[in-house]
Parts: C-alpha cells; sequence; structure tokens
C-alpha cells in the first residue's frame, strides 16, 4: 500500500481529485487506511511537479471522503515487473 495523497474535492461529474504525493499508474485500486475500496486512478493531470489523479469512485457516499488521505493498491502487474 502507498499514500496516494488527501481528498481535494468531488467534481460535479462526482469524480475525486487527489493532489497526489506518490505517483501512481492509471488503472490502480485506491483504498483508504482500512483497505477499503473507493474507486480506480484513471487520469493523472497537472504539472509534472506537482500532478492531481482523478479517481472513478465505485461507492456512492462521496461526502465521507472530505479531506481524506487515500492510498494506492499496486496492481499485480506492476508487482510481477
Amino acid at each position: 500500500m502507498q499514500r496516494l495523497g488527501r481528498v481535494l474535492h468531488i467534481t460535479p461529474s462526482k469524480n475525486i481529485i487527489i493532489k497526489v504525493e506518490n505517483t501512481p499508474k492509471l488503472g490502480e485500486t485506491v483504498v483508504d487506511e482500512n483497505l477499503k475500496s473507493f474507486g480506480t486512478v484513471f487520469d493523472l493531470f497537472g504539472p509534472v511537479s506537482a500532478p492531481y489523479v482523478a479517481v472513478k469512485p465505485t461507492v456512492k457516499e462521496l461526502s465521507i471522503l472530505a479531506d481524506k488521505v487515500l492510498y494506492v493498491l499496486p496492481s499485480a502487474r506492476r508487482k510481477e515487473r
């Protein structure tokens, strides 16, 4: 498990925007400290020195994510390399 960053906000289209601390790969699973899945990384954007990610959520209740720190679980393909 690797720290992804802190949730900045939820977009009108219900995507989660996170300021990145450790750059993830697209498709990696996003979880909280209890390993509860919240979605997958589907976009990486912003400046290289301070990127952001957009997460496609898999949960309905997004208000609980305000200012929460989330993590990524590296994909199985990444572990094999």
